[in-house]
């Protein structure tokens, strides 16, 4: 029998850490939960907070806001490229045992697209608003998490996700520094 390589190796790690975490899918109310975090975590959470922002603090939270926007769409370009790029296959794609329980935006895994722009949006909207940090990290953090449970990512998308998504953020919040994180 012949030896895995390192690369297969950590392949079956992941993958079979995505298994676990798929099966908690399993419950319903687990499902329903990171479904509609998922679902939350499409747009629909980030453009609600930034019209609030707007509402609630007129032109700081308009500057937020687009800083945000400005912010998530070179996310955006940046995900859709790497997507292209690396052409990796969803786990469920790849493992019959792991179950997508909702349906993928689009065709490939790498990397996580939501958790990339929920650091983002995330980092930059607490160094505006500092205060928010106890809703957007745990939201962030569920986006993140609902992605593998739900079946579309392995961890490896949503942890380098996660290190892009911050990196895009320093940079963001570098090149407007009038926002600093923290204060």
């Amino acid at each position: 029998m012949q030896a895995l390589s390192p690369r297969s190796r950590m392949l079956a790690r992941e993958s079979g850490w995505c298994l676990r975490a798929n099966r908690y899918g399993a419950r319903d109310g687990v499902r329903r939960f990171f479904a509609i975090v998922s679902r939350l975590g499409d747009g629909a959470f980030w453009y609600a907070l930034m019209a609030i922002l707007v509402l609630c603090d007129g032109y700081d939270g308009l500057f937020a806001s687009a800083h945000m926007a400005g912010t998530g769409l070179i996310a955006l370009l940046l995900y859709k490229g790497l997507k292209r790029w690396t052409r990796r296959p969803r786990p469920f794609a790849s493992d019959v045992r792991i179950r997508a329980w909702v349906a993928p935006l689009d065709e490939f895994s790498f990397p996580s697209g939501h958790t990339l722009h929920a650091v983002a949006f995330t980092l930059v909207a607490i160094a505006h608003y500092p205060i928010l940090v106890w809703v957007l990290v745990p939201f962030a953090a569920s986006v993140a998490l609902s992605r593998v449970v739900l079946g579309l990512h392995y961890p490896s998308d949503v942890l380098a996700a996660t290190a892009i998504g911050s990196g895009l953020a320093g940079f963001s919040l570098w090149l407007i520094p009038n926002a600093t994180l923290f204060g």
